[in-house]
C-alpha cells in the first residue's frame, strides 16, 4: 500500500476513460456526473512544490486507500459529486454534459475579433442572437480586451460598451455572462440582466470585485492568470505549471468562501495563454482532469489561442478552426463542462458527434 506523509499535498488526476462501467462494479467510477467514466488515477504527491509521488492507482485500491486516509476520501468525493445546473435567469444550463458558451467581444482590440462587433448594438444583438439560435447555452460579453499587451480600458467605456447589450438581450431568456475585471462593469452588467461574472483575474484585479460578487450570489468563472496583459507573456514561470495552477486554484477558492462565495458557485478555467509559455499550456492541456478534484465544473477557454499557431505551422488567427475545434473535444474527453469558443456551429456539431458516441457506449447492449 502507498505510504502518504501526512503533511505532502495530495492531488487525483483521472485517466484510463472507459467506454462504458457495465459490469465493473467498484472498479470504474463516474466522473463529475458526467458522461465520463475512469478506472484509474494519477496519484501525486508533492512536499515543498516537489513531487514525491506519482503512481497509478486503479479504482479498487483508491477507494481502499479512501477508507484509511481521509485527505483521499475528500477528493474522491470531489471527483464524483456531480456539479449543480447553472440556473442563469430563465436558462439552466446542465452541466452533466459538454456545454458551449459564444464569445462576444464588444473591442476594437480584441486578438481574434476584435472591431468586428463594436459600435453597432443592434448588429451586436443579432450577432449575440445568431450563436444563440446556433446552440451556444451561455454568450460571454466582454468590452475589455485581455489579450497579451492590451492597455487597461476604462470602467465607465467598458460599461457602455456592454449594458445596452445585455440590457436588450436580457428579455429574450439568453444566458449571458460578464467578462469582466472591474467591480463597477460586474455591477453594471448585471443589473442590465447578466447572469454569470466571468473574470480573468480570478477576483484579484479589483478589490471590490469578491464583494460584488458575493453580493449578487451568481455563478463566478475564476481563471488563473500569471501577470497582467502588458507583461504576462514576456517571460512566465512555473516550478510545475499544472500543480501550481491547481494550488493557485485552491488558494483563490478559500478565499472566495472566506469572502462568502459558495464553491458551488465557483467554475475554474485553467487561462491558457494568460501567462504560459506553449510548453505550460500543453502541460495544463495533457493534465486537465487534475482540476476536477477541486470539485468545480471546469471551463476551458482555447478557442484560436497562439498555441493552436505554434503547433501548426503559425497559422494564422482566421485559420486555426480545426484547431480550435480539437482542443474543444479535448476538454470534452478531459470532462470540461464549459467550452468558450468562437466558432459555434462547428464546434458544436463535433461535441454533438462526441455526444452520441458516448450515449451509444452507455447505453445497455440489447
Amino acid at each position: 500500500m502507498i505510504t502518504l506523509p501526512a503533511d505532502a499535498r495530495l492531488y487525483l488526476r483521472p485517466t484510463a476513460f472507459i467506454d462504458a462501467p457495465f459490469g465493473l462494479d467498484g472498479r470504474a467510477l463516474r466522473l463529475a456526473g458526467g458522461l465520463l467514466w475512469f478506472s484509474a488515477v494519477e496519484l501525486i504527491a508533492a512536499q515543498n512544490g516537489q513531487r514525491i509521488v506519482q503512481q497509478l492507482v486503479q479504482v479498487p485500491d483508491l477507494l481502499l486507500l479512501a477508507e484509511r486516509d481521509a485527505r483521499i476520501a475528500t477528493l474522491v468525493a470531489r471527483l464524483t459529486a456531480p456539479r449543480a445546473a447553472l440556473q442563469l435567469g430563465e436558462r439552466v444550463v446542465r452541466l452533466d454534459q459538454p456545454q458551449i458558451m459564444a464569445i462576444l467581444n464588444i473591442t476594437p482590440d480584441s486578438f481574434s475579433d476584435g472591431g468586428q462587433h463594436i459600435g453597432d448594438v443592434a448588429a451586436i444583438v443579432a450577432a449575440a442572437s445568431d450563436m444563440a439560435a446556433q446552440g451556444a447555452a451561455i454568450i460571454d460579453i466582454g468590452g475589455e480586451s485581455t489579450r497579451p499587451g492590451a492597455t487597461t480600458v476604462w470602467e465607465g467605456d467598458e460599461i457602455a460598451r456592454i449594458e445596452p447589450v445585455i440590457r436588450t438581450l436580457a428579455p429574450t431568456g439568453i444566458a449571458m455572462s460578464i467578462d469582466s475585471r472591474k467591480a463597477a462593469v460586474m455591477e453594471a452588467g448585471l443589473a442590465a440582466g447578466g447572469h454569470l461574472i466571468n473574470d480573468v483575474s480570478g477576483l484579484t484585479y479589483d478589490p471590490r470585485a469578491m464583494q460584488v460578487a458575493a453580493a449578487h450570489d451568481c455563478p463566478v468563472v475564476i481563471m488563473h492568470h500569471q501577470g497582467d496583459p502588458q507583461t504576462m507573456q514576456a517571460n512566465p514561470h512555473y516550478d510545475d505549471a499544472l500543480l501550481d495552477v491547481h494550488d493557485w486554484f485552491d488558494a483563490r477558492i478559500a478565499a472566495c468562501e472566506a469572502a462568502g462565495i459558495a464553491r458551488s458557485r465557483l467554475i475554474l478555467d485553467p487561462g491558457i495563454g494568460f501567462g504560459k509559455a506553449l510548453r505550460h499550456n500543453l502541460q495544463l492541456l495533457n493534465g486537465l482532469s487534475l482540476f476536477h478534484d477541486l470539485g468545480c465544473p471546469i471551463l476551458l477557454g482555447a478557442s484560436r489561442k497562439r498555441i493552436i499557431g505554434a503547433l501548426a505551422n503559425e497559422a494564422p488567427v482566421d485559420q486555426r478552426l480545426g484547431g480550435s475545434v480539437a482542443l474543444a473535444l479535448h476538454g470534452a474527453m478531459q470532462g470540461a463542462q464549459l467550452l468558450r469558443v468562437h466558432d459555434v456551429p462547428e464546434t458544436l456539431q463535433a461535441v454533438r458527434v462526441w455526444r452520441g458516441l458516448r450515449d451509444e457506449a452507455l447505453t445497455p447492449a440489447r
